[in-house]
């Protein structure tokens, strides 16, 4: 029961850190923003309690810390400063790495403790808010939760409108009890307003008496049983005056593992329910008597209810998957924010399209190539504020980072508004670096390619950044393994733009089934443009059979051959879009599907992502994306 709890409260926080970070940079922009630094206090006051009942005392103590900061900043005691939103950053980052982890197993008890130099960054912070602020820092983190203090000292206003001028001056100083902050992290701000509006003062403050050990367990038990209304609701102002209720929909939180093994389960459904189908096709091939013919009748309509049934199914627990990628994107900020300073660059990062779904596994593998992205677009595209100014740009570069949906595939882009790229340097580079021949590479959109090649950077000394060629190697990779495509366009002077091209859902693969040989072979229909007639004599150019389609000359390869099969006549040939297409020949299109694919793990092949069955419940090898846009090589 504790490790579930422990579990709870790690997903719980740690969506609450994120949200902390997101906090923290709109208020960089806005500093005088009361609602950001209300909702900042909130999180860390949320996250503080929390861990204080799992025992976790470093996180408490980072918490409490950042906590009162902000409790002098929303009270204006003390004015935002870029000091300020900075340590309250290092806070929360180091909150995220104890709650990432305690995420991947790692004991309460063998978490390391707060660093000193964050503990004097805060403490330092604080003294220069002012004697009164800084007796509360010093304070020991235990006495904010052990007891509460006696309100019998006749200091504490008692009959005071809830404003900050008004209560700032008496605010968090030792032995008090700041009510307003406790009114403003439970209540609404409209609620607070409507209760001004209608009595003028604060709810009426009663002297609290130190409560038993057994009665303070009765009362925290209670409070835990009961919903969060922060979670639960939200507190509208109604047009009588009194506010009401809006109930918020409801969630159910549920293990990764769980939802992939459903997922499987309703993929084998489908397949079973496709293979039903195609057996009874080929049983009403056979002639019936009366009787029969009825119960055939009946049978063909459970069958294709049973496909009904079982194509929504697997479309409800695809859909239990997706994710927006504004999950991922929410990690970039503070990464741009954070690197352009030390670069001593001015960079504003505009995201867009953060509400786009995908698969959890696509959003969850593009965390590195992206940052490899703007690291890059940082490093090497962004200039110097002096040479933005010498080109006639703002000082403020701009990256941008987009998402859309586009025909069954999701499309990222991460574009900025910097110098751009020299094909020409980039192709001089692999040339003398021995990457490529001294005649590849001839257009400049196959040079702007060349970047992925590893050992390869333009940079002539490497940083901590960026410079050791393998970066775009490894973003390359990535997308690749996730049969996706990358692309670079760029114009020498105004920008670069990289673009990501991923399926939306990764264990559905819509295919073409073809026949290679004997094998019956899957080829994505991401990597298909269309299906043409071979005729029986093939031109032939320097030895390599072409035909010409469209007006193009394209090489023709048999897929027999490029598998390692047998070769045998191919009247049919596939063009792959790929950025230099050619054709497939095969012997046979038989159709397309959507399969359910299970990668090779045990005994991996050249060219093969994974296996699948047909309706017929034929084994389909299905081709790999990556090594049909690369040629077939």
């Amino acid at each position: 029961m504790q490790d579930d709890m422990l579990q709870d409260f790690v997903v719980e926080a740690l969506d609450l850190a994120a949200q902390v970070e997101d906090h923290l940079l709109a208020l960089e922009l806005q500093p005088d923003s009361h609602d950001i630094l209300n909702a900042v206090f909130r999180a860390f006051h949320t996250i503080k309690g929390s861990a204080g009942f799992m025992n976790l005392t470093s996180v408490v103590a980072a918490c409490h810390l950042t906590e009162n900061l902000f409790d002098a900043l929303r009270t204006d005691t003390a004015a935002v400063t870029q000091q300020a939103i900075d340590v309250a950053l290092e806070a929360s980052g180091f909150v995220a790495d104890q709650l990432a982890a305690l995420a991947e197993g790692v004991s309460p008890d063998q978490l390391p403790a707060m660093p000193a130099a964050l503990e004097d960054l805060l403490t330092e912070v604080m003294a220069g808010i002012g004697q009164g602020a800084a007796a509360a820092v010093a304070a020991p983190v235990a006495a904010d939760v052990a007891s509460l203090p006696s309100l019998s000292n006749p200091s504490l206003p008692q009959s005071t409108p809830l404003s900050a001028a008004t209560v700032s001056s008496p605010h968090n100083l030792p032995g008090q009890i700041d009510w307003q902050a406790y009114y403003e992290a439970l209540l609404p701000a409209s609620v607070l307003a409507s209760m001004l509006d209608d009595f003028g003062t604060p709810p009426s403050v009663e002297p609290v008496q130190q409560a038993s050990e057994p009665e303070r367990r009765s009362a925290q038990s209670d409070r835990r049983e009961q919903p969060d209304r922060r979670e639960t609701a939200d507190a509208l102002p109604a047009t009588d005056g009194q506010p009401h209720i809006v109930a918020k929909e409801d969630s159910l939180r549920v293990r990764a593992d769980k939802l992939d093994a459903l997922l499987e389960v309703a993929g084998e459904s489908v397949q079973a329910a496709n293979q039903a189908g195609a057996l009874f096709e080929k049983l009403m091939l056979f002639k019936q008597e009366d009787e029969a013919m009825l119960l055939m009748s009946a049978l063909a309509e459970t069958l294709q209810r049973a496909a009904r049934y079982t194509s929504e199914l697997q479309r409800a627990t695809l859909a239990t998957r997706m994710q927006p990628v504004g999950r991922l994107f929410q990690r970039f900020p503070r990464l741009v924010r954070e690197l352009a300073r030390d670069l001593g660059k001015q960079v504003e990062l505009v995201i867009e399209g953060a509400e786009t779904e995908v698969d959890r596994i696509v959003v969850d593998s593009l965390y590195d190539p992206l940052v490899h992205m703007l690291r890059n677009s940082l490093d090497h595209g962004v200039e110097s504020i002096e040479q933005r100014q010498a080109a006639g740009k703002p000082d403020k570069a701009r990256i941008s980072l987009r998402a859309w949906q586009e025909a069954g595939n999701v499309v990222i882009e991460v574009a900025d508004d910097g110098a751009g790229m020299d094909p020409e340097r980039l192709r001089h580079k692999a040339v003398t670096l021995g990457l490529i021949g001294a005649h590849a590479a001839t257009s400049d959109e196959d040079a702007l390619q060349l970047a992925f090649l590893p050992g390869l950077s333009t940079k002539a000394q490497a940083s901590s950044v960026s410079g050791r060629g393998v970066g775009m190697d490894v973003v390359k990779t990535t997308v690749e393994k996730h049969r996706g495509t990358i692309h670079i366009e760029s114009t020498l002077g105004q920008g670069t733009c990289f673009s990501i091209r991923l399926p939306i859902e990764l264990s559905i693969v819509p295919t073409m089934l073809v026949s290679a040989g004997e094998v019956l072979v899957g080829m994505p229909m991401s990597a298909v443009e269309r299906v043409i007639e071979l005729p029986d004599e093939l031109m032939s150019v320097s030895g390599q059979p072409v035909f010409r389609d469209q007006g193009r000359t394209l090489p023709v390869r048999s897929l027999a051959t490029v598998l390692g099969y047998p070769a045998r006549e191919e009247r049919l040939g596939i063009v792959v879009a790929s950025p230099k297409p050619y054709i497939l020949g095969v012997c046979l299109v038989e159709g397309t599907a959507d399969l359910v694919i299970k990668p090779l793990t045990a005994m991996p092949a050249r060219g093969i992502a994974g296996t699948a069955r047909s309706a017929e419940g034929s084994l389909v090898l299905i081709l790999d994306v990556a090594f049909l846009l690369a040629g077939g090589r």
